[in-house]
């Protein structure tokens, strides 16, 4: 499969202004002229404010958005995946059969769930500049670190209702602190069966024509009470037709946009096969553990889905980086740019080296890589367990510094998400546990070899199903009342604890640690510094009108509903309809349908629009995302893209690059006549 991309399209990101449709705006920065050209309509301040206070974050990567006055948040089924999971058992299995609260206390808590509503952005890119002026490496990263701390910390204010980040922009050419309203107490309102959420499965995961209701309703609560949400979405009644205007608020995760060549080649050569080869046998693992019974398949249903999308993105991406017109596109932008930067002479020196000390720090980082993604990002302990024991851990080191001291996920404005995290009762399947461990200490092994330091520190003379065996069945970690125990109680409780997960984590600490900190001087350092120079170049050259890469900030999208033509000369339709989900039933998974959609065959109607695609520009991270029209209403909920958006990380292509959604018709049709959902149809102001 030949990922086609415009090469002027790609040039376009490094060296000029955005292409129709393409770009992941800052909501501070949205480029009105060129909305108002391509869709023929100017938003205004006000439209813009109620867009940022309608929108929420989901913490942990999705998005979603108010849609009532009443605190109903609108989301996809995968990004609730994990509450769905948790609050299913044996005797109850809500990812089977679904959930629907027809009352208000009968809206079961989602206790690892944070919603985020932005209601504040300021620049603070003179602070950092100011604290960072003259230093490099250690001294540039621990300076920076503090900085960014300090103006988190000054933020919130001590408030544990406040979250405040402080955001790269630009790869370090730009700073902007986004401060939100935090809300915890967030409650499962509605979700479909897991049949009708994700039907057509991985065949059909970055696919269209597409057939899936991932979907889902939360609530949000404060003082046991819903809130009050002024700030909404409504839903539409009439929807979207093609040709229609479609904006699309979320945010995106990351994206490459603009890094330099070397930086793209070490994922293409590094990050991309690692990733693939480890997945790819995890993959196999879990489906093997499913088969062994209905309670393992239940359990292992969630990390399935999640690591069977994690590979179909990575495939994409590696072959967007290895198609020679693609990648030749990209190295004949970043040529460009150059030569632009060259022939001024005040940009050339203040440019200087900058792409050639990239190149080195990426060679470095070819060294460093694999001990920073086994240690420090957990590949070789993929455990739950080991996860809450490395929180809980250095929760206690890292408490005992100053704030700007620490690492910066353990600053004072991240602690109550911390401690949220830790209370969350979702229980840990032991089984699983063992498996998932035992497979990923295998795999460390087989990278560093048996006679590594380290290696023989885990494993001493035991084989990894026995250290995982025992460390799992001995810990007393998948208790959330031992968990903040740990917590409250602070180093000395932690250094004191014998649990076997604890000193499992102890064993790696400081290697992981060692590992963070090089790649962070050595690698992290360099780039963002010579980035920033770039960026600076760059903004003298275009201004603002290229957009920053994806951060984990809301961003918009504009588009409009449109299908598109395959280079087989195959016409895609931007739109499919319910009766086309009942064609495509089989009766085997993944095209079995859910049974309440089988009970409602009579009641639907056929021809309503279900799932449909726009040409907004998204990546992971949109899930979740209101695509709406320009009145502000609701015409769609995003939930994935084509397979053409594979190359998205990387440049936007703007023939095949599709975003699709939910219909608002589909889902108000499913609520109305599927699910008996008529208390929710009356709350989003629909007939």
């Amino acid at each position: 499969m030949k990922l086609a991309v415009s090469t002027a399209a790609t040039i376009a990101l490094l060296v000029g202004a955005a292409h129709a449709d393409e770009g992941m705006w800052t909501i501070d920065n949205v480029p009105t002229a060129a909305i108002a050209k391509a869709t023929g309509f100017t938003p205004d301040a006000k439209w813009l404010k109620k867009a940022q206070l309608s929108y929420v974050r989901l913490a942990g990567g999705c998005s979603g958005s108010f849609v009532s006055g009443e605190g109903l948040v609108m989301t996809n089924h995968h990004c609730v995946a994990d509450c769905i999971a948790e609050l299913s058992s044996a005797d109850k299995d809500y990812q089977a059969d679904g959930f629907l609260a027809k009352t208000r206390p009968e809206e079961k808590s989602c206790a690892g769930i944070e919603i985020n509503q932005l209601v504040e952005i300021t620049d603070v890119t003179a602070q950092v500049e100011a604290a960072t002026a003259g230093k490099t490496g250690q001294e540039f990263a621990n300076a920076r670190r503090t900085v960014l701390a300090d103006i988190e910390k000054n933020c919130a204010g001590g408030d544990a209702k406040l979250r405040c980040d402080a955001v790269t922009l630009y790869q370090g050419g730009r700073y902007n602190l986004y401060k939100y309203k935090r809300y915890q107490d967030v409650r499962l309102a509605f979700a479909p069966e897991a049949a009708a959420a994700s039907f057509g499965g991985d065949p059909d995961n970055f696919n269209f024509p597409r057939y899936a209701l991932d979907m889902s309703l939360l609530r949000v609560y404060e003082d046991g009470k819903p809130i009050k949400s002024p700030n909404h979405f409504k839903w539409s009644t009439e929807g979207s037709k093609e040709g229609d205007a479609s904006f699309v608020i979320g945010n995106p995760g990351s994206t490459s946009r603009l890094r330099t060549i070397a930086e793209l080649e070490f994922v293409r050569d590094n990050v991309a096969p690692s990733f693939l080869f480890f997945a790819q046998e995890k993959r196999g693992r879990l489906i093997e553990f499913g088969r062994e019974n209905a309670d393992r398949n239940r359990e292992a249903f969630d990390d399935l889905n999640s690591i069977e999308n994690s590979i179909k993105v990575w495939k994409g991406r590696q072959m967007a980086l290895a198609d020679k017109e693609f990648f030749g596109a990209k190295v004949k932008a970043e040529q460009e740019l150059r030569a632009k930067i060259a022939a001024d002479p005040k940009l050339a020196a203040q440019v200087g080296d900058a792409f050639e000390q990239i190149e080195k720090a990426q060679a470095r980082y070819v060294q460093l890589y694999q001990r920073l993604i086994h240690l420090e990002r957990m590949r070789a302990f993929d455990s739950v367990l080991a996860m809450n024991a490395r929180l809980v851990l250095r929760a206690g080191d890292e408490r005992l510094l100053p704030s700007g001291q620490r690492l910066r996920e353990y600053g004072d404005s991240r602690l109550p998400a911390l401690k949220q995290r830790l209370s969350n009762p979702a229980p840990v399947h032991a089984d699983l546990e063992v498996a998932l461990l035992t497979f990923s200490l295998t795999k460390f092994r087989e990278q560093f070899g048996p006679d590594d330091a380290l290696v023989k520190a885990v494993l001493g003379k035991q084989s990894p199903d026995q250290v995982a065996a025992a460390a799992v069945k001995a810990s007393k970690l998948g208790d959330p009342a031992e968990r903040l125990r740990l917590f409250e109680g602070g180093k000395a409780a932690i250094d004191a604890s014998d649990d076997p997960m604890i000193k499992l984590m102890r064993v790696v600490d400081a290697a992981a640690r060692a590992a963070r900190k090089s790649v962070e001087e050595e690698v992290d350092a360099v780039v963002e510094q010579a980035q920033a120079r770039i960026a600076k170049a760059r903004f003298a050259l275009y201004g603002d009108s290229v957009y920053p890469d994806a951060t984990l900030s809301l961003r918009l999208s504009y588009g409009k509903m449109q299908g598109w033509t395959e280079l087989d000369g195959t016409e895609v339709k931007p739109y499919t309809t319910i009766g086309g989900l009942y064609e495509r039933d089989t009766g085997a998974f993944p095209f079995d349908m859910a049974k309440s959609w089988d009970d409602a065959k009579g009641k639907v109607n056929m021809a309503t629009p279900y799932n449909a695609v726009s040409t907004n520009d998204i990546i992971g991270g949109n899930s979740g995302s209101a695509a709406i029209n320009a009145k502000g209403e609701v015409i769609g909920l995003v939930f994935d893209g084509n397979i053409h958006s594979l190359s998205g990380d990387y440049g936007y292509e703007p023939k095949r690059n599709r975003t699709v959604m939910v219909d608002v018709r589909g889902m108000s049709e499913a609520l109305r006549n599927v699910y008996g959902a008529q208390h929710i149809v009356k709350e989003l102001g629909l007939k």
